[in-house]
């Protein structure tokens, strides 16, 4: 039986202004996988998120969500499906249950005001789920980034969706934080199976804990495939521009890579 694909992108090209940031002719992100977006800066990993969002729209081509085109889809139904953390969560002073709450208004009617008590209910099993403890009554404001990033996840996580789009959620936080939230990134593909698509530079924790490897470079796919398919000299080094050594990490077919400090590539690998 033909696996289905979660997210697909066909033909796509997208970008802002009439200028193409994104050209690829397919790409597909399975049903259940975990999969990890690198690419240096500028090499279009936050413009695939936004146009498989539906935050931008494509010039040409399609965004299958689910095999569903999205151009079609309504917002409330794209956010059945999909939910994203963005790197930046930035709420006010909403407090923490509200911000958590908020995930249910795409299957609530626009007509209801008032959450359920069903809808608290799940809202604080999610935040639960991420290892939050801070007040509900909390503001996001006063909370630490790690802990807006965890709220955002639970948001994410009630919204019910079987997708969840995850751009750059360890940016700027210690390798506690790190570590807790693709820990708990990791535990809800394989507890859950939701499918997870994972935007970081870090291409070390790209290699623990992805199944698969998306590399992009000038918004196109160089390379994609398991960590150690992906993660080799001659890729990073060409993608990168810079000299690095790759070594066997502790987990077998998760490679480490290293730069090399002071050195660019002598010539570019291929």
């Amino acid at each position: 039986m033909k696996q289905a694909n979660a997210i697909e992108l066909n033909d796509l090209r997208c970008g802002y202004d009439g200028r193409i940031i994104i050209d690829i002719p397919r790409l597909a992100i399975p049903a259940g996988a975990f999969v990890a977006i690198i690419g240096p800066n500028g090499s279009g990993k936050t413009t695939l998120a936004r146009a498989a969002s539906g935050i931008i729209s494509p010039y040409s081509g399609a965004v299958l969500i689910n095999g569903a085109d999205a151009s079609r889809l309504s917002y409330r139904a794209r956010a059945r499906a999909l939910a994203v953390v963005n790197q930046v969560v930035d709420a006010g002073e909403f407090p923490l249950e509200d911000y958590v709450l908020m995930g249910r208004l795409p299957h609530r009617s626009p007509l209801r005001l008032f959450e359920t008590a069903g809808e608290i209910r799940v809202a604080r099993e999610n935040t639960r789920l991420t290892g939050l403890r801070a007040d509900w009554k909390t503001p996001m404001n006063q909370l630490s980034g790690g802990e807006r990033q965890l709220a955002a996840i639970a948001r994410a996580l009630t919204q019910q969706a079987g997708i969840l789009l995850l751009d750059e959620p360890t940016a700027h936080l210690d390798i506690a934080h790190q570590v807790k939230i693709l820990d708990l990134a990791r535990r809800l593909n394989r507890d859950k199976g939701i499918t997870v698509a994972l935007i970081i530079h870090d291409l070390n924790l790209a290699s623990e804990y992805s199944d698969r490897i998306i590399l992009l470079d000038n918004g196109a796919v160089r390379v994609a495939g398991k960590p150690d398919e992906v993660l080799t000299r001659a890729h990073v080094e060409s993608v990168y521009r810079t000299r690095v050594t790759i070594l066997p990490g502790p987990f077998p077919g998760r490679p480490l890579v290293f730069p090399v400090p002071g050195e660019e590539p002598r010539e570019r690998a291929l």
